[in-house]
């Protein structure tokens, strides 16, 4: 999906997750009143791993792919949840410590985005720093969101329903807001089936970064592009600190700016076809 859509389809997703993470709860018997360690984290827990969940599979829908979506859904689920049983004890420790005032929670809250964030930035192409700021900073908004709806609401379990959602459309929105604003390098595609789709780069631009594979196969390749005519690994990218290099490995070829190549350097507006598929490689100074 586009960078800009991923704001909407983070904030969808992850209100969505808060709204299932408090059906799940109040069926288990769960409550944010018990000062129970355990209660925390097992909602945590399931916050975490839901917004996480649908946030990966929501990344596999747009490249078109059942497997890729699976593979990134069950990563961002287990570090989301991992991330929530960790942060809603923390959250609710502060909120304690501090004598029961009402923007102690935020705290712990923010600790649930920014792990959150960086469970989104191990199964993408944005660096870890700028998943894991956006989360923090939405985490924040989000909880104090939480805490002003639960307030608000007469009904303690509308006002639980209406701050968990806030809170997951806040984490979603700011993970993906910063990690569009601090992006440097990205692939669009300009023609195929996955028109529209961008590929953020950042973590692989380092030299010390791993390679990224380009093809059609989500078991086998980083940057997944649903064509028929791309073999499963057609192309390897390889950051050298402040540029790219492209190196076909197919038997179709890859063509940079017309011209079919071995291996290649990347430069701004660069049109890249393997198979029916051109993507445009894009760099922001």
């Amino acid at each position: 999906m586009s960078r800009i859509m991923r704001f909407y389809t983070y904030g969808l997703l992850g209100a969505i997750g808060g709204l299932i993470g408090w059906q799940i709860s109040n069926i288990l018997g769960l409550s944010f009143t018990d000062n129970l360690f355990l209660s925390e984290v097992i909602v945590g827990a399931l916050l975490g791993g839901v917004i996480g969940l649908l946030i990966g599979f929501g990344e596999g829908f747009a490249a078109q792919s059942f497997l890729f979506g699976l593979r990134k859904s069950l990563l961002s689920a287990l570090l989301g949840a991992v991330g929530g049983a960790i942060a809603l004890p923390i959250a609710e420790g502060v909120f304690l410590s501090i004598g029961g005032q009402v923007w102690g929670r935020p705290i712990g809250w923010g600790i649930f985005g920014l792990l959150t964030g960086l469970a989104t930035g191990i199964t993408g192409g944005a660096q870890l720093w700028k998943g894991g700021l956006g989360g923090l900073i939405g985490g924040i908004l989000g909880g104090l969101l939480l805490e002003g709806a639960r307030l608000m609401f007469a009904d303690p379990l509308m006002g639980k329903a209406a701050g968990l959602m806030l809170l997951g459309a806040s984490v979603g929105v700011f993970i993906a807001l910063i990690v569009f604003l601090l992006s440097r390098v990205w692939l669009e595609v300009t023609s195929g089936k996955m028109l529209g789709m961008e590929f953020i780069l950042d973590k692989f631009l380092g030299k010390e970064a791993p390679a990224a594979a380009i093809g059609s196969s989500p078991l086998k390749s980083d940057i997944v592009v649903a064509d028929p005519d791309i073999a499963p690994q057609h192309a390897i990218l390889k950051g050298e600190g402040t540029y790219f290099t492209l190196k076909d490995i197919s038997m179709s070829g890859t063509y940079l700016d017309g011209k079919k190549i071995e291996v290649s350097r990347l430069h701004a507006g660069a049109r890249i076809r393997m198979g029916k598929s051109e993507m445009v490689y894009h760099e922001k100074r």
